[in-house]
Parts: C-alpha cells; sequence; structure tokens
C-alpha cells in the first residue's frame, strides 16, 4: 500500500496521485474507478479520494455519475481540436496583456518559471510537464485579467492529457526541442520587454507547433 507524503495533506496527495497516474496512463481512458480499491492502494480514507475525484472532475479528467461511480474521461479528436482553437487564439491574447501589463512581480516570476524548463523527453516526465505549464501560467496571469486568467486555467488542466497523447504519439526531436526551448526564451523576452505584438506572434506560433495540436492528429487516427 502506498503512504501518504507527509508534506501533502491527504486530499491533496490523493488527488496529485490520481492525477499523475490518469495523466500517465496508469489508469486508462474510460476505465471505471473503484474508490474502495483506489484509497486502499493510494493509503487513505475514502474521504479525501472523494474530494479528489471532485477536483479532478471539475478539471475534466474525470466523470462523476453518482456517489460511488466514476470514471476516467474519455479523449477525442473533436474536444482536442476545440482545446486547441480556443488556445490558438487565447494564449496570444495573454501573452500580448502580459507585455503590456506586466508588473516587477510578473517578470521576477516569468524568470524563475524560464529557469526551471526542461525537455520534454516523453510522456512520464510530469515534473517537466509541470514546469512547462508553470512557465505559461507566469505567463497568462501576468495579463491581470482575472476572466481570461480563469479559462485558461480551466483549459490548461483539461489539456494536460492531450499533451501526453502528443508526446505518446511521437516523440520530440532534437531540433523540436531546441525550437520549443527557444520559444519559450522569445517569449518570456517579449512580455518582459513589452512588445505585445511580438508576444503574440511568438505565442501563437508555440501553440500551432504544441502538442495540443499534435494530439489531434494521434486520436484522428484512431
Amino acid at each position: 500500500m502506498a503512504q501518504a507524503s507527509p508534506i501533502l495533506t491527504k486530499n491533496a496527495y490523493a488527488y496529485e496521485e490520481l492525477r499523475r497516474r490518469i495523466l500517465t496512463g496508469d489508469i486508462e481512458q474510460g476505465s471505471v474507478l473503484s474508490q474502495a480499491r483506489l484509497a486502499q492502494e493510494i493509503g487513505v480514507s475514502t474521504t479525501p479520494l472523494r474530494e479528489a475525484l471532485r477536483r479532478l472532475a471539475a478539471e475534466g479528467m474525470v466523470e462523476l455519475k453518482s456517489h460511488s461511480d466514476a470514471r476516467v474521461a474519455s479523449l477525442t479528436p473533436e474536444e482536442a481540436k476545440n482545446l486547441y482553437v480556443i488556445r490558438e487564439n487565447l494564449d496570444p491574447l495573454a501573452a500580448g496583456l502580459a507585455a503590456e501589463s506586466r508588473t516587477s512581480a510578473d517578470v521576477a516570476d516569468i524568470e524563475q518559471a524560464l529557469k526551471q524548463l526542461t525537455p520534454l523527453h516523453d510522456a512520464a516526465d510530469l515534473a517537466a510537464m509541470t514546469a512547462h505549464r508553470e512557465f505559461h501560467r507566469a505567463i497568462y496571469t501576468a495579463s491581470h485579467n482575472p476572466l481570461l486568467i480563469g479559462i485558461l486555467e480551466g483549459l490548461w488542466d483539461k489539456a494536460d492529457r492531450y499533451r501526453q497523447i502528443g508526446l505518446q504519439g511521437q516523440k520530440d526531436s532534437e531540433k523540436d526541442r531546441l525550437r520549443v526551448q527557444e520559444e519559450h526564451t522569445q517569449i518570456a523576452d517579449a512580455v518582459i520587454s513589452g512588445d505585445p505584438i511580438r508576444a503574440r506572434e511568438i505565442m501563437h506560433r508555440h501553440v500551432v507547433g504544441s502538442l495540443g495540436r499534435r494530439a489531434i492528429a494521434v486520436l484522428t487516427k484512431d
């Protein structure tokens, strides 16, 4: 039986562990989740497990049918396309606004997030995936537009699984990793220097070459 980390609350631990298992494919899409069995495996009671499932349901990873019935949400090419279309428009918008509205604290957060970035080598590298998410969060948070930030938070929650699918379908080449690294640097530079036009342009190019777009092709083939 797994043991809960002493650093996290039981609710947070159950959430992180379930999310990890879903993202890495340890629990496959469409799987029915036995709350009693999962609670025993993870090493928590059913109360924190239910709270974790509610959080994952809010992020679109899990479907709750009843008090005791839960299922891992399926991934579809239609949803992948919808997510991509929205991100193609909203991420550049947020980057442009960030270039106009960033504060000294935002700049420090963006610079720190950029330093933490590491190339994504495979779908199991959740630390690198998390660092990538934190960089983009630092960018769209700097827009200081609460509605836009809330929308993008929800989109990124849902899109994480599609990025995993994109990476599982085709690993990035060294050329791809260098391109992504350079785009991140250019996005940060444009936002920090206060150039909204360049920030929007580079972010748009970044989204066009993203794992989310690659996931559409992977799921369409299936």
